[in-house]
């Protein structure tokens, strides 16, 4: 089996994922690097391609980063899905209830 794996994209993943625990006050870079197990330079590396891409800003008044709405706005929209597919299968319940 082939292993598709890159180390640099997990790293974002992990990174992103950290990143939701705090949406509201962010995360110092130091920490994202500890938590991740990567030297501060990769991190910041990291955090510009996350905000080139849209998905982390840095609040400049504290230097803190955090996630933007781009990713939340995601899961609303799952939420949203699943809400509606949940609508549909109640419908379909009733009408085969009518049947009876």
């Amino acid at each position: 089996m082939t292993d598709y794996t890159n180390d640099a994209q997990q790293r974002l993943i992990r990174l992103i994922l950290l990143m939701f625990g705090d949406v509201v006050q962010g995360f110092p870079p130091s920490v994202l690097s500890r938590e991740i197990g990567c030297a501060p330079a990769v991190t910041t590396r990291d955090l510009a391609n996350l905000s080139e891409a849209g998905i982390a800003a840095k609040d400049e008044a504290t230097g803190l980063w955090r996630l933007t709405p781009r990713l939340p706005q995601q899961a609303i929209k799952v939420w949203t899905a699943i809400d509606h597919a949940e609508q549909q299968l109640q419908e379909a319940k009733q009408r085969f209830r009518k049947t009876l």
